[in-house]
């Protein structure tokens, strides 16, 4: 049986559902397939996110050959036969480009990746790879150096899946329109939720619940819930993933871990994903802790990324290190409060233009335009000299917007740029 999301992919530039960051109508990207300019490019993101799908409709756009093949069953021998037939097409009668896609390009080595080379160079193929993995790390640089762009497919949210469930629903070719499904409106906002950014598994499990539904039976919460394998109590109501996920900072925040601690486990008891979770993480690391302890950040994001690669239900033990941590370190809002007082007053007055001293001066004629005069460079001076950075009204005025404090590294931090306020004090500064 042909799996639901299968059925249901869409043929339709038009159609599709998703990635709004590159792919909306009048976007270059759309106007490259609608005007079929069309170039090689490697999509990049997670499954279920529509990237075999896009090629599809692109290939069908194009009106050339189109030729998939996956990386992980397709080797070097059968490469070079769909490789030369490409390129009996593309120097016969009717001159045509084959639009090569190959899924999971990344499983590929260095000497299979490399053999396509040619066949882009020369307008062979027009070459769409996908993979789960950074590009950057996961192909070679002269794959990368030939391919137009680089598109970064993002998980779907909730309301981009509801949209996909209705029209399964209501489509009466491919999906079950002609079965008068009755279903709450509810249930499906819990379906789209729990897929966590994946379509396919929304559409499979849409799948599941109709085929085994009993006649009458209505689509409900109990029977996503059954269908998922997951607790449906995260998504009583959709406030309550807002009002945990605020406790969980307030109480990070507050220095409590205790607290801290319990309102992870009902973010994962109630089926919050990991990068759900871990994007709060990383945005208390920054915001809350700060300067206090630069390190978390980095911990931190270690944790999130240890998290999202192993998934639930061993994603909670990174999680919990990473809670735990943010909540018992020292915390600094300082340098938040230093951007948000900057940007206040770039929004609210006049600014003097940068100063002349500090101007790039790495070009012709530089000099005579009196750019990077006077410039002391501070490595020259034993690491610090006194100097104006500041336009000059901000200067004149003596405006500081970050005011350190005394927790944790910050405190060391502090009084290394006090030593430095002295200085400068003695020379004059600012006088």
């Amino acid at each position: 049986m042909i799996p639901l999301s299968t059925k249901m992919r869409p043929s339709k530039l038009e159609d599709f559902v998703g990635q709004k960051h590159f792919m909306y109508e009048g976007s270059l990207f759309y106007n490259s397939i609608r005007n079929k300019t069309f170039e090689s490019a490697i999509f990049f993101g997670p499954s279920g996110t529509g990237k075999t799908t896009l090629a599809r409709i692109i290939a069908g756009e194009l009106d050339g050959s189109f030729v998939e093949i996956n990386a992980s069953t397709t080797g070097t021998k059968e490469l070079k036969e769909i490789l030369k037939n490409a390129s009996d097409r593309f120097n016969g009668l009717l001159q045509e480009t084959t639009v090569l896609y190959v899924d999971e390009v990344h499983r590929w080595n260095k000497l299979q990746q490399d053999s396509l080379l040619k066949a882009i160079e020369d307008g062979v193929i027009k070459f769409i790879g996908s993979t789960t993995e950074n590009p950057y790390f996961s192909i070679n640089n002269a794959i990368i150096s030939r391919v137009r762009n680089i598109y970064e497919f993002k998980r779907l949210s909730a309301d981009e899946i509801l949209i996909i469930l209705k029209r399964t629903l209501a489509d009466t070719e491919k999906g079950f329109g002609g079965l008068d499904v009755k279903y709450d409106e509810d249930a499906l906002h819990t379906l789209a939720a729990m897929a966590g950014g994946d379509c396919r598994v929304a559409l499979d499990a849409l799948g599941f619940i109709v085929d085994n539904l009993q006649e009458g039976q209505l689509l409900d919460r109990a029977i996503v819930a059954e269908a998922m394998q997951k607790q449906t109590t995260f998504y009583d109501k959709e406030e309550d993933k807002y009002n945990l996920l605020s406790a969980l900072q307030k109480s990070v925040r507050g220095s409590d871990p205790d607290a801290a601690i319990h309102y992870l486990a009902r973010l994962i008891d109630g089926g919050a994903d990991e990068m759900m979770i871990g994007r709060r993480l990383m945005v208390m690391a920054s915001e809350d802790i700060g300067m206090a302890y630069p390190n978390a950040i980095s911990i931190v994001t270690s944790c999130v990324q240890a998290a999202q690669m192993i998934g639930f239900p061993e994603a909670q033990i990174p999680l919990a290190h990473a809670t735990i941590l943010l909540a018992s370190c020292p915390k600094s809002n300082r340098a938040n409060e230093a951007l948000n007082a900057a940007l206040a007053d770039i929004h609210s007055r006049k600014i003097d233009d940068v100063p002349a001293h500090l101007m790039d001066s790495h070009y012709g004629g530089a000099k005579d335009l009196g750019r990077g005069i006077g410039y002391k460079y501070p490595h020259a001076y034993g690491g610090y000299i006194t100097q104006q950075y500041l336009p000059d009204d901000l200067y004149r005025e003596g405006v500081k917007y970050y005011e350190p404090s005394t927790n944790g590294s910050e405190g060391a931090f502090k009084k290394y740029l006090d030593e430095l306020r002295e200085i400068d004090r003695k020379n004059g500064k600012g006088r």
